[in-house]
This record gives C-alpha cells, structure tokens and sequence, in this order.
C-alpha cells in the first residue's frame, strides 16, 4: 500500500444501492476499494445476522423465519489498518462503505466518540457520500427478503424462496431505515459536513453519471466508468410485496 493521501467514507443505509455504487467506483480504479471492512461486529466477530435487525422484538412468528444467531467469538481489534491496506488504489485513494451500525461499533472498539474527529484522525482527508433511499418501503421490502435468503449481492442466494412475507417485519424494517437514514444526516449536521448526496432513484436510472459527478466532487477523475456489475435484485415478488405493504402497513 502506497501512501494513502485521501479517504471516501460512503455512509449508508442497508439496500440503498450503496453496493452499486461501491462496484462502480472500485471499477474505475481511482476510487479506492470500498468495501464493507467494518461490517464484523466486536461482540461476535461475523457481520450483523438476521435477528439482530430485530433487537427488542419479542414476536415469535416473525424471529422463526429467520436464521438462529450465531454467538461468534468476541474481536475488539482496530480493523482499521487492514482495511486501509485492502481499500487503497495506486493513486492514493482509501474508500469504505460505512453503515450507520457499523460507525458505533467501530468507536467503541477504539473507545471513542462516535464522531468526525475519529474519522478524520485515522483516515486522511475524509471526503463522504450519503447514499439514501427515498422510497423506504421497498428498502424494507428488499431487506426483509435479504435477511431471509441471506442473498445480499445476486447470486449469493442460499434459498431465495424460504422468503415469506411478513407486514410486521416490513414496517419494523421501514422505521429502523429512516431512524438511520436520519441520523446520518443529523450526524453530517451536527459535525458540520456537506456530504456528496448520492439517491437510489438517480443512481439506478443513470449509474455513469452519478459515479462522474461523485469522482469530480472528489478530484479523482476523469476516469473510465464502467457498466453495472450487478443484476438488480427486485422482482415481480418484491414489486407485489411492496403493494400489499402500502395497503397493509402504516405511513
């Protein structure tokens, strides 16, 4: 790894298209690497598992259809240095994926605030991008069938039809995404930071454009961008998922 001379944090919520846009970004090759290097939680060293989106809640229909969870062994280490080997390109750039979740539990390994001063003092020259999601019920929709299949990238599946539909498991999921997509951007307020704003809607529709303003606004560019890597996920099953939701569950 050369010398890292500047980071792009992408802050997100899951199923908001932050993996598009991390495919791409990696696949111009002046970006950095971003990937999810903080998703391994310290209490149980693996990424967060299904019933632990539903902490607090006590349903016993809805936690069957999810897998048991695995305990893990404990891992307070610092991942930082790791991942700034792993997610830095030739020309010095260092990115990551960074979720709501995963900012917390990376503070307290390092027994710190959850701030930008933390960022800034172990990343160099923090750039960021908020990439959210306005149509929050499909985001559910997406991730309850995710958590389900365990299919977070297409292809990954293990049995996508153990998905079941569950209005209940839909709107808890609607209110934890907006409950983070919110502190995100109270999180930006609050440390005076004027993220790239990058939404689903505009990145599904014109994913090129979108990665060309996001490496402009970073000074990374120009560079080649490359087609979608990825097949989208949603499907007749997700679009009549998301109807029966809007009629069933609450605003």
């Amino acid at each position: 790894m050369g010398k890292v001379t500047k980071s792009l944090l992408v802050c997100a919520t899951p199923r908001s298209g932050s993996t598009l846009l991390c495919a791409l970004l990696d696949g111009t090759g002046v970006a950095g690497r971003p990937q999810e290097f903080f998703e391994r939680l310290a209490s149980s060293g693996l990424p967060r598992q299904p019933r632990e989106y539903f902490d607090g809640v006590d349903d016993a229909e809805l936690l069957g259809l999810l897998a048991p969870t695995d305990p893990g062994e404990p891992d307070d280490g610092d991942p930082i240095p790791r991942a700034l080997d792993e997610g830095t390109t030739d020309n010095g750039v260092f990115a990551a994926k960074l979720m709501w979740t995963h900012l917390h539990d990376l503070a307290d390994r390092l027994g710190r605030a959850p701030d930008a001063a933390l960022l800034a003092e172990r990343f160099p020259d923090p750039r960021y991008v908020h990439v959210s999601r306005e149509d929050k019920l499909a985001q559910a929709v997406s991730l309850w069938r995710a958590v389900q299949t365990r299919e977070w990238r297409a292809g990954d599946v293990i049995n996508r039809d153990a998905a079941v539909y569950h209005g209940g498991a839909i709107a808890h999921l609607i209110a934890q995404l907006a409950e983070q997509d919110d502190a995100w951007r109270a999180w930006f307020d609050a440390n005076a930071i004027e993220p790239i704003t990058v939404r689903y809607e505009e990145l599904a529709d014109d994913p090129q454009a979108v990665v060309a303003g996001v490496l402009d606004r970073i000074g990374a560019g120009p560079a080649e961008i490359p087609e979608p890597p990825l097949r989208r996920q949603g499907d007749d099953r997700s679009a009549r998922w998301v109807e029966r939701a809007r009629a069933e569950v609450p605003a």
